[in-house]
């Protein structure tokens, strides 16, 4: 498996999608994509509660692979129109994935790999991970949804300083701003998120979808139109077996069996 650019267990109610391209700092390219858009059809299926994203070596993702892109630009710009296209699909598929997202930011996380963890719901980073825009340090400009999702996670004014100034800043700075979950010992990491994973295992999978539905959709409303939302939806969701069992369970002091529906 040490040749796929892209390596995907489902273990432990969870899809686990790790970047593997270590030598090129799991750096995005069209076999990437591929890969991560095929894993994502898994977390349809009934019995997976979360996805986790990782990658393998000192780096989470250091973004879209320029070497690809100075290599196609030149002679066939179509294609790397294409690739950019097909990257935005890929950030908007983990966006939209109806399973809470984990980033497992286990190194950097620079440029589309900062594109990547803001595209995830959670994110729990090993203590030696730094995050970035760093798009300006090459005369680039975001092409993976950047400029819209960084400031509406962490306010305008700190996203312009990390996109401006291309800094690379440690997980740990950016857990006040709300980008970061958790910043745990390298060596810890992966426990870490087998323990959360296990957490959002225990929990209905069609509360935690809905939640995830009520919350973004929610960002983009009106406030008065979101409340609306989240109402038609709990008159909706208290017909569920999972609701029904939850009360149940409730008043006969156990823990609730839940199937998701």
């Amino acid at each position: 498996m040490s040749d796929q650019s892209v390596i995907v267990e489902t273990r432990d109610g969870a899809v686990w999608i790790t970047l593997n391209r270590p030598a090129a700092l799991n750096a995005i390219t069209p076999d990437i994509v591929a890969g991560v858009m095929d894993a994502l059809t898994l977390a349809e299926a009934p019995d997976i509660k979360a996805v986790v994203v990782t990658g393998t070596g000192r780096a989470f993702c250091a973004g879209a692979d320029l070497k690809y892109v100075n290599e196609t630009s030149p002679g066939d710009e179509a294609a790397t129109a294409k690739f950019l296209d097909s990257l935005l699909d890929m950030m908007a598929a983990l966006e939209a994935c109806p399973r809470p997202v984990i980033a497992a930011v286990n190194g950097m996380a620079l440029a589309g790999g900062l594109e990547v963890v803001l595209c995830c719901d959670l994110v729990i980073a090993a203590r030696s991970a730094k995050l970035g825009d760093a798009h300006a340090n090459f005369g680039l400009l975001p092409g993976g949804g950047g400029s819209v999702r960084l400031p509406r996670k962490i306010g305008s004014t700190r996203a312009k300083y990390l996109m401006f100034t291309g800094d690379f800043v440690p997980a740990e700075d950016l857990v006040a701003c709300g980008l970061v979950n958790e910043v745990v010992d390298d060596s810890e990491l992966m426990s870490s998120v087998e323990g959360l994973v296990a957490k959002l295992g225990a929990k209905s999978s069609l509360v935690l979808r809905r939640m995830k539905a009520l919350v973004d959709d929610g960002l983009e409303q009106p406030k008065d139109v979101a409340l609306r939302s989240e109402l038609l939806v709990s008159e909706i969701h208290v017909h569920s077996h999972d609701m029904k069992e939850g009360l149940v369970a409730f008043e006969e002091k156990r823990a609730p069996s839940f199937i998701g529906r």
